[in-house]
């Protein structure tokens, strides 16, 4: 018996900050990151080359209240700067867990991380290791999501997972509304109709101009990310 392979080879995981803190407050929760590691690495195993872009919402977000009164630019590099804490930290639990992890930022902090080159980005994932993007895109006033679909389109991604804490797409909320119904797949446009806040409208744009189509799936659900990558009834899809 042939063993069933990946529907995708090559994938772009966006992470929310908030991801990695579990059930605390703020921060990052070891046990939480370990679980998502090793997700990951289970995927990575099976010959999938995954990158991942992560925000820093549980360390600082930029539009949050910690910033009032402060310059918007300003607050959103310190976002940024976030970010890149949380990937060392991904990218240590990566390698721990016997995988190779690299992280790139797109702004210069080269003592730490290694900056953002795309071929260099592409050589990694060639190679089997996880490549980790830091920083968002390096600019203010655009999101990690706006990052994710940057990256996906720039490193051929065949998809962009957006890992969230429910497990698709929903006609309300399903906490809310117990008659609420996820649905299987979607149009970009019919998400936007319905303004169904799936990403922010520069990131979705973006992947719908490039073709690109996202997951929206939780990454709270144990082995929902090789479901996913295997081609399952996993999450949401939204296409063109």
């Amino acid at each position: 018996m042939t063993k069933a392979k990946p529907a995708h080879k090559r994938i772009l995981l966006k992470l929310s900050g908030e991801a990695l803190m579990g059930d605390d407050a703020f921060g990052i929760n070891r046990a939480t990151i370990e679980r998502i590691v090793g997700e990951i690495a289970e995927v990575t195993h099976m010959g999938v080359q995954v990158a991942v872009v992560i925000g820093g919402g549980n360390i600082f977000r930029g539009v949050a209240g910690g910033s009032v009164g402060m310059d918007r630019a300003t607050a959103d590099y310190m976002g940024m700067l976030a970010t890149v804490m949380n990937a060392l930290a991904l990218a240590d639990a990566m390698n721990k867990n016997g995988l190779t992890a690299r992280v790139m930022s797109a702004i210069a902090i080269e003592q730490v991380v290694e900056p953002y080159v795309r071929p260099k980005a592409l050589q990694y994932l060639e190679e089997g290791k996880v490549v980790v993007f830091a920083a968002g895109t390096g600019n203010p006033f655009f999101t990690t999501d706006t990052a994710a679909a940057l990256r996906g389109a720039e490193i051929g991604a065949e998809l962009v997972l957006k890992a969230t804490k429910v497990d698709g797409v929903y006609t309300a909320d399903p906490h809310k509304d117990p008659s609420a119904t996820r649905y299987a797949h979607i149009t970009f446009d019919e998400a936007m109709s319905r303004n169904l806040g799936i990403m922010d409208a520069t990131a979705f744009a973006l992947c719908r101009d490039q073709k690109l189509p996202i997951k929206v799936f939780s990454i709270f659900k144990p082995g929902a990310l090789k479901n996913v990558v295997m081609g399952g009834d996993e999450g949401t899809l939204v296409h063109v």
